[in-house]
């Protein structure tokens, strides 16, 4: 039974949650596209990619300090770094004055924290305190911004609206929490195991709001579009309407240019039946236009 080690089942769902950590890494790049395409950032903010950057980069010091068992958190938190750091130079290229200082402020904010915690866990504590320490602040960080969707979730309810918020990355991100739940759980790591149980409730209820937001936004585009048609249709009708009652009051001109030329053998040109099928609106139109 050794395949079904604790430890071989710790090493398939880091494995898995770096699998899935990595395309979560990348789920933006539609965004960066967009910003590459456009010249410009729009209403995109720095701050979610700056977080993410310190995130990583937070993972990355709690496993150089655990040794043997961070091997895979290393590895993501690597490739999240690199990442991020590509994210925020394209965010900077594109992005005008006002919103530069503002990254440059928040980078250097993130600079100084993290060499603070380095500085501070390394000089003021050793061994298993250091590591504890640094095991608290990474699970006090990774709660935050778990907690940042509360934003998303606010918006979602409030609008009505899902397009702020992909299934596809609210699985992804509920998928990863699992992964890594487990991780944690199996290598007794509950700095790790406890943020992803509020990962994995944030998850559930982004999934849950998707689906009931995601029906109610597809009836709503049925009944505009079904407005739209019987828009379209009055407006026809009324084109063809006007139509008919121009050619009309045309007719009837030159039925009285004909009359006034003292030609009585001249037969009206507006039989009287077709002017009695008129409605109220055509007729009124016919007396304006022969009072004109």
């Amino acid at each position: 039974m050794g395949g079904l080690s604790s430890h071989n089942l710790a090493f398939a769902f880091g494995l898995l949650g770096n699998i899935i950590s990595f395309f979560v890494f990348l789920s933006p790049l539609p965004t960066f596209y967009k910003i590459y395409k456009k010249k410009s950032t729009e209403g995109f903010q720095s701050v979610p990619y700056v977080v993410a950057l310190f995130s990583a980069l937070l993972l990355m010091y709690y496993a150089f300090l655990k040794d043997n068992d961070g091997i895979l958190i290393i590895t993501i938190n690597s490739f999240g770094c690199l990442v991020e750091t590509i994210y925020i130079a394209v965010y900077f290229f594109y992005a005008p004055k006002k919103l530069k200082v503002y990254t440059i402020k928040l980078l250097s904010l993130m600079i100084v924290g993290f060499g603070l915690i380095v500085v501070l866990t390394q000089f003021l504590a050793k061994g298993p305190t250091c590591l504890q320490i640094v095991g608290w602040i990474c699970l006090v960080f990774s709660v935050s911004v778990f907690a940042a969707p509360l934003c998303i979730l606010k918006q979602v309810i409030r609008t009505k609206s899902v397009e702020y918020m992909p299934f596809s990355l609210s699985l992804s991100l509920t998928l990863n929490a699992v992964m890594w739940f487990f991780y944690g759980l199996l290598i007794k790591d509950f700095n790790i195991a406890i943020p992803n149980v509020l990962g994995f409730i944030f998850g559930i209820i982004q999934m849950v709001l998707y689906a009931i937001y995601k029906r109610k936004g597809t009836k709503k585009a049925l009944i505009l579009e079904g407005q739209k048609i019987i828009a379209a249709i009055d407006a026809h009708e009324m084109l063809e309407k006007q139509v008919m009652v121009d050619q009309v009051i045309d007719v009837v001109k030159l039925s009285e240019m004909v009359a006034a030329c003292d030609c009585p053998e001249t037969l009206p040109l507006v039989p009287a039946n077709c002017v009695n099928e008129l409605d109220d609106h055509v007729a009124a139109d016919l007396i304006l236009a022969k009072a004109n």
